[in-house]
């Protein structure tokens, strides 16, 4: 077992709540069952004194201590799925994602998930919240993401992530033609209307969301972009460039059914109702180096499916442009 120490100040925008909703707040990479036993057990303290109850209010600027042992989680298996490894070393390591591995295991997908390939090529991750992994990417979305091997590492990492201070970047394709780039600063929670999606939410329950985007090629009713991530909510890409009319290719939960330009050619209508999932690639991740404290950054070309939307994009552009205009 490897013991944890971890020290936060709770936020003035928390006051009123309960302290178990404040722990799963400022301790984003642990479980609220875990959370509630170490609560139980003595492990928290706030402003020096052991707290135990996880309805007590909380006001804001309270320091809160965790100190407990990491056991070995019993309920996550290895198993022996292939693994894109980007980079590794005894600290961490850098996977390439691809299209329809879940991350996490959940009720809905118990197995087969990244998790179970990273306990499977090192059992030590069972020990490290969420087995290692620092930040996550949705299942049919490509690309890189870090695993932590240590439990310094995952500490020093998941500070960095929570200072903004990752580099992530992301190729994506939109619906519709946007002219220029821009950033989109708008608080995300979940919809309401459906508690499965995430929605801008103003006020209370939205949580600070930016993204940067800039345009890397137009077509004729779609356009290829490049996003820098400033904070990194769920589905925050998808969320925003839905917000702002032009949710991502393929993303029929936020909108992203096929759109045609007027006279498309059929080769674009057809390639764009086979694609099953959001136009979405994590493209450039960079970090600090936990140990050594050398910047790293590590990077994955766009993938064939996209590419290939791209190149009948571009030529519906060509034909559509050698059309005479009476």
């Amino acid at each position: 077992m490897e013991t944890i120490e971890l020290t936060a100040q709770l936020p003035a925008s928390i006051a009123g709540m309960r302290l178990d909703q404040a722990l799963a707040e400022v301790f984003p990479d642990f479980s609220r069952s875990r959370l509630s036993e170490w609560l139980k057990a003595g492990r928290i303290r706030l402003d020096g004194a052991v707290a135990t109850r996880g309805k007590d209010k909380v006001w804001g600027g309270e320091r809160v201590e965790l100190s407990a042992e990491l056991e070995q989680r019993g309920d996550w298996q290895g198993q022996d799925i292939p693994l894109d490894i980007a980079y590794e070393d005894e600290h961490l390591m850098v996977i390439a994602k691809p299209s329809g591995l879940v991350v996490h295991p959940a009720a809905g997908n118990p197995d087969g998930t990244l998790v179970n390939a990273l306990l499977h090529k090192d059992p030590s991750l069972a020990s490290l919240p969420r087995a290692g992994i620092v930040h996550r990417l949705d299942k049919d979305t490509t690309g890189l993401l870090v695993v932590a091997r240590t439990l310094q590492a995952h500490t020093h990492l998941v500070e960095q992530l929570q200072a903004r201070a990752f580099l992530r970047e992301y190729e994506c394709i939109a619906n519709g033609i946007i002219t220029a780039g821009g950033t989109i600063d708008a608080p995300i929670g979940r919809s309401s209307g459906d508690r499965k999606l995430m929605g801008v939410v103003e006020g209370e329950g939205g949580k600070p969301a930016v993204t940067h985007y800039r345009v890397v090629e137009r077509f004729r009713g779609h356009t290829w972009l490049r996003v820098r991530l400033e904070t990194g909510r769920t589905h925050q890409i998808r969320v925003h460039m839905a917000h702002i009319h032009h949710p991502l290719v393929g993303d029929l939960a936020y909108g992203g059914r096929v759109r045609l330009p007027k006279a498309a050619i059929p080769e674009l209508g057809e390639t764009l109702r086979a694609f099953k999932r959001q136009a979405l690639h994590a493209a450039r991740l960079g970090l600090t180096h936990p140990v050594s404290g050398e910047f790293m950054e590590w990077s994955r070309p766009i993938p064939d499916d996209m590419m290939h939307i791209i190149e009948v994009l571009r030529e519906d552009l060509a034909r559509g442009e050698a059309q005479p205009d009476y």
